[in-house]
């Protein structure tokens, strides 16, 4: 297809299961406009996948012919068209070339593939992760990453391609069992703000060094409060810290020689990880998420419609 010729070079998107991102950018990755709303992968489904991408595309204003990118959950087997893996080593030319187009609507629309680690001993797989990560290309030769989230990831990254990584699922570990657990009755509301509380750091701590005896820990949170060992105010905090103390604790023992990995942070969620890496010896080298899941993106539409 021919680009009109505009200051606009291509619209990208970053879908996840419950939130949509949208980004306007020029032939030289600059943002002109964006758009962003609640309309995940789950809310999609219902709407309609087209309905939600139309709207936002109107939003901001992008003309009948600018082609979009997308990557995320609308590429999974519940999402809009599913966009297969790619095995590991997974290089940036190999995830563009296995961009799958939509072929409802008369605009060019790719979404990209995720990423699977096809190993009996540890298979793994990733969605959307991938394109943050080959924003990443340019920081080293050889680097270890480290993803916080719902299902946060450890990767191992060589000359730009990703080799391998691990899922640890802390952050939905987190939100059940402080919902739906006995520790419901502990852990209360996580605190926001900047303020990394030093119950957070003494649980980290704690964890790192034995993260094996997490289940053991996770039951003294509970005890330690009713005993008056604890301060009420201190379960959230105390919870997160034996978490996320722990999956550090294990990509320690996984990456021994690791000393200072790429942390892609966003919010709240990135400085207690960045406190808790800090405290286990090592200094992160901090990535913006949302800078470098639009990098990713615009790199990959230059691979896939030359600029």
């Amino acid at each position: 297809m021919t680009i009109p010729v505009s200051p606009a070079f291509v619209c990208v998107v970053d879908w996840g299961t419950t939130s949509f991102r949208l980004w306007l950018l020029d032939r030289e990755g600059a943002v002109l406009a964006e758009s962003r709303s609640d309309e995940g992968m789950m809310k999609a489904a219902e709407t309609g996948f087209a309905v939600v991408l139309q709207k936002h595309l109107a939003k901001v204003e992008a003309h009948p012919e600018l082609p979009v990118l997308v990557c995320g959950m609308a590429g999974a087997r519940q999402g809009w068209v599913e966009a297969p893996y790619v095995a590991v080593p997974a290089t940036l030319a190999g995830l563009a070339q296995a961009a799958g187009k939509i072929e409802e609507l008369p605009r060019d629309i790719r979404i990209l593939p995720g990423v699977a680690q096809r190993d009996p001993d540890a298979p793994d797989v990733m969605r959307g992760e991938e394109t943050q990560l080959l924003g990443l290309a340019d920081i080293g030769a050889e680097q270890i990453i480290c993803m916080p989230g719902t299902h946060s990831k450890w990767v191992e990254m060589r000359e730009g391609a990703i080799h391998g990584f691990t899922t640890y699922m802390t952050g939905e570990l987190f939100s059940v069992i402080g919902k739906h657990s006995i520790l419901r009755h502990t852990v209360g509301d996580a605190k926001g703000g900047t303020e990394i509380p030093p119950a957070f750091l003494e649980a980290a701590s704690r964890a790192m060094g034995n993260p094996d005896a997490l289940t053991q820990g996770l039951f003294k949170l509970r005890a330690g409060q009713l005993l008056g060992y604890s301060e009420d105010g201190e379960g959230a905090a105390q919870l997160s810290g034996l978490l996320i103390g722990a999956e550090i604790g294990a990509a320690l023992r996984q990456y021994r020689d690791m000393r200072a990995p790429v942390l892609i942070s966003d919010g709240r969620l990135g400085l207690l990880y960045e406190a808790a890496l800090k405290q286990a010896g090592l200094e992160p080298v901090i990535v913006d998420a949302g800078d470098i899941t639009r990098a990713g993106l615009y790199t990959l539409a230059r691979q896939i419609w030359a600029a």
